[in-house]
């Protein structure tokens, strides 16, 4: 069992900058993948950003790429999500999830994941 617990969402303006953190219980923390997943209004879940259980290179997507940094400290049982330069469709209710799981198809499907959080809101005015 694994719970997750987002914070650090807001309001900003564009061209702003906000740091997301989701902390973990468990002490098998260091043995889940975990992603980033967001939701629009009226749109579907979409992948934002995920990292495999060992670390490495997270993966991004296409629309975040070279704005958004996620990173994950394993001592304190917590990842993040660094989002710079955010434009209003960034705006969206921004969900971590844990999954046992690997490769990159794998950790960009929400359906992959065995946990998730109960999200927190980001929102960017123009």
């Amino acid at each position: 069992q694994v719970l997750l617990e987002e914070s650090g969402g807001g309001l900003v303006q564009a061209g702003g900058s906000l740091r997301l953190s989701c902390a973990a219980s468990g002490r098998t923390f260091s043995s889940y993948a975990m992603g980033w997943f967001r939701q629009g209004p009226g749109k579907e879940r979409e992948f934002v950003a995920a990292i495999e259980w060992s670390g490495g290179t997270p993966y991004y997507a296409d629309s975040v790429k070279g704005r958004f940094t996620m990173s994950r400290d394993n001592a304190k049982n917590t990842v993040y999500l660094q989002m710079n330069s955010l434009k209003p469709e960034d705006t969206a209710v921004y969900y971590c999830a844990a999954g046992l799981l690997t490769g990159w198809r794998a950790l960009a499907r929400p359906k992959s994941y065995n946990y998730w959080g109960q999200g927190t809101q980001v929102t960017v005015s123009s």
